[in-house]
């Protein structure tokens, strides 16, 4: 994944319900699509036949990626629903991990399974305390890279769950591990220039992007706030970061 966006950091990934709202944030300028049940938690699993349609929608112009749903951490449970949805052509299978139960058997199982080209994103859950000593074991079991977000939406923005230290801590051991790395949990545009502060590979966003909550219609004017967002804050790095060289 770390090749996938080369050169886009911070990449504006944009979940979708369907085919349509996919060609709705291509349109707008996403860098990826994410395949996503808002309806059914966190990250909801929407049904295979669905995330095909988009993947064919979006012929190979951005990355796709996918959620398996709100799973527990048992390794054959994840590893079915990896290899079933790798098998839809997404490039990327999100796999959550939640509460306190112990998730290394379950990642190293992962790191076996048959996932074609698909490559492998773990997201850890802000406001569950997260273990950052995964990292480290997700990146030696052939992850592509690793995300925060957050499992309840009632429990705020991310940036309101986690510090600024925190996240940095994150967005720097990711790096040191060789992983992507995400941030997500009901963001807005305020948040994009202090987080992108921070070097995350990725800013993922479906509430911000909706009319009247994450599970209502996409709006077309949100979806481009977003993009020029990101511009502008891109924009303004490349220039600080020329003058400091």
């Amino acid at each position: 994944m770390i090749d996938i966006l080369k050169g886009r950091r911070p990449a504006f990934l944009a979940s979708v319900t369907s085919a349509a709202e996919a060609s709705l944030v291509l349109a707008g300028g996403a860098d990826v699509i994410d395949c996503k049940d808002p309806s059914a938690g966190a990250l909801g699993a929407l049904p295979e036949a669905v995330v095909r349609e988009i993947v064919g929608g979006v012929a190979g112009r951005l990355p796709v990626s996918a959620t398996v749903g709100d799973l527990p951490p048992q390794p054959s449970v994840l590893v079915d629903a990896a290899e079933r949805m790798a098998a839809t052509g997404v490039e990327i299978v999100k796999v959550g991990f939640f509460g306190d139960e112990d998730a290394r058997p379950a990642i190293s199982v992962l790191g076996k399974a048959k996932l074609g080209r698909a490559r492998l994103v773990a997201v850890l859950m802000a406001d569950q305390a997260p273990d950052f000593d995964l990292v480290p074991h997700f990146a030696a079991n052939g992850f592509a890279g690793v995300m925060l977000d957050t499992a309840n939406k009632a429990a705020g923005r991310l940036p309101t769950v986690l510090p600024a230290n925190e996240l940095s801590k994150f967005v720097l051991l990711a790096r040191k591990s060789g992983l992507m790395s995400g941030l997500a949990g009901s963001l807005r545009l305020e948040d994009i220039a202090p987080l992108a502060s921070l070097g995350s590979d990725v800013l993922g966003f479906r509430g911000a992007l909706c009319e009247t909550g994450r599970s209502s219609k996409l709006d077309p004017a949100r979806v481009t706030a977003v993009r020029l967002e990101i511009n502008r804050v891109h924009t303004i790095e490349t220039a600080r970061e020329k003058s400091v060289a």
